[in-house]
């Protein structure tokens, strides 16, 4: 019975002019909306409450659940889109990327291993591999707020709640635990020791 409607659901989009490579291994629900001119790649899943609009691309092996995607977005491969998140118009989420209620804003991206959970990006926001926000202290979730045209450093870790002011830079490797201003650099890491000609100890 599923497997029927699922095909059913494939034809409806083909007609309206989604593209699809593999249509049999791409997954919609019964209330998903689609623009147009969007492609889907192989083995995506698209849960309930999706809204996609036009010129969007889905790559191979990303899951969609409860969020707005916005035109001229890209997505995947291996993304995850959790509920209550909007990609804003212009907007990059890349491989092995996760985001939940979040807003990206527009020409935004997180393009590779990185979380952004309760999270609001401003625009021309990039986010470098390995970022994620920590978001949950163990008794409540907290917002990490960026804002517009500030460059996040890869590998860094923002303790929410925290803001990021404007045009700001975070160096990689660090961990941001107190806002950032507008127009600066912050960085948080420990001094890099070096001793020379070292010997491993016998045992």
């Amino acid at each position: 019975m599923k497997t029927l409607y699922q095909q059913k659901l494939r034809k409806k989009f083909l007609k309206l002019g989604v593209k699809m490579i593999g249509p049999e291994t791409i997954f919609f629900s019964n209330d998903t909306k689609i623009g147009k001119n969007v492609l889907i790649e192989p083995y995506v899943v698209i849960g309930s409450k999706v809204k996609i609009g036009n010129n969007v691309t889905i790559k191979s092996f990303s899951h969609l659940e409860s969020c707005k995607i916005e035109n001229k977005v890209e997505i995947g491969p291996y993304a995850r889109i959790r509920p209550n998140t909007i990609l804003k118009e212009g907007s990059k989420i890349g491989n092995f990327v996760e985001v939940k209620k979040t807003t990206i804003g527009r020409n935004s991206k997180v393009s590779h291993l990185s979380y952004i959970g309760d999270s609001n990006l401003g625009n021309f926001v990039n986010i470098g591999a390995g970022t994620i926000t920590c978001n949950y202290d163990g008794k409540k979730k907290n917002k990490t707020k960026i804002q517009d045209k500030v460059f996040i450093g890869s590998n860094t870790s923002l303790v929410a709640p925290v803001t990021i002011n404007k045009k700001s830079i975070i160096g990689a490797g660090s961990v941001i635990t107190k806002n950032v201003g507008q127009n600066s650099l912050a960085l948080s890491r420990p001094i890099q020791v070096e001793i020379k000609n070292y010997k491993k100890k016998k045992r």
